[in-house]
């Protein structure tokens, strides 16, 4: 099956350039979302890539009811259309009820599914129509293959922008592990895929009332991402991860991007070669 090219702006995802999604985890401040944005958009435009922005106003699925959510929508969506605006960005954001999805609509160009509610028929259905380009990331409890019945309550919606994104399966406990054959099974369904390079080392509530993670495992599951023939990364990526309210153990420090961007590039470009 020949791959779908989403078209967005003036670049395609699913084409000859890499496409990278990147920022904060969670929306913390207009200081760090215009920082990171700044930053990722003067790397990515000197390296050829194209770049859509990411954070989020509501992170819902926490590990502990005190753990840190993010600003909520009305605000949240109010400081993203602030970076998309200062710097001519494309954003994507998640939803995690069908009623948000209009109002996300408004500001992001991507309306981004959460891996534990992929499966959520009526959230599918509510981004399916607002004809936005809709990532639907892979739950960590699904094989790649179970992601077609997921593909088709979007399409049966009416919408056939869509992008799939791994972001490690489950295995055993507070751990996840990437299985790098999903990549091109999920591309024979016909559409672009994302490799979440920061969420696959990603330790689910190892922490007690917060996840852990390693950040050092991020570039060799990236690269292999891109070697495997992935069309998209997905990154979070935050000044200083360690303070970060949000999946701090899981986010690139942006002073770290450059390198990591550059090898990515490099291995998409000689897979396509």
């Amino acid at each position: 099956m020949d791959m779908r090219k989403l078209k967005l702006r003036d670049f395609e995802i699913g084409g000859d350039k890499l496409t990278i999604m990147a920022g904060p985890c969670a929306i913390e401040s207009q200081e760090i979302l215009d920082r990171t944005a700044e930053k990722i958009k003067e790397l990515t435009t000197k390296l050829g890539i194209n770049y859509i922005f990411k954070s989020s106003f509501d992170k819902a699925n926490r590990s502990s009811i005190t753990s840190y959510r993010g600003p909520g929508m009305e605000k949240g969506l109010e400081m993203l259309q602030k970076v998309k605006d200062k710097f001519d960005l494309p954003i994507v954001t998640d939803i995690h009820s069908p009623e948000q999805a209009k109002y996300a609509a408004e500001v992001a160009d991507v309306i981004q599914i959460p891996a534990f509610l992929c499966r959520q028929t009526d959230l599918l259905v509510a981004a399916a129509k607002t004809g936005k380009i809709i990532n639907i990331k892979k739950g960590q409890f699904l094989a790649p293959e179970q992601m077609e019945p997921l593909i088709r309550k979007v399409e049966d919606s009416g919408n056939f922008q869509i992008m799939l994104t791994d972001r490690g399966t489950t295995f055993g406990y507070n751990n996840l592990v990437v299985d790098f054959r999903g990549i091109p099974i999920m591309q024979a369904f016909g559409y672009p895929v994302v490799f979440d390079a920061t969420h696959s080392v990603q330790l689910p509530g190892a922490n007690g009332i917060c996840s852990g993670g390693d950040r050092r495992f991020v570039p060799i599951l990236a690269q292999s991402a891109m070697a495997a023939g992935a069309n998209v990364l997905f990154f979070e990526i935050h000044p200083d991860p360690d303070k970060a309210l949000c999946d701090g153990p899981n986010m690139v420090a942006l002073d770290n991007t450059e390198k990591l961007f550059t090898m990515c590039r490099d291995i998409f470009e000689l897979v396509r070669t």
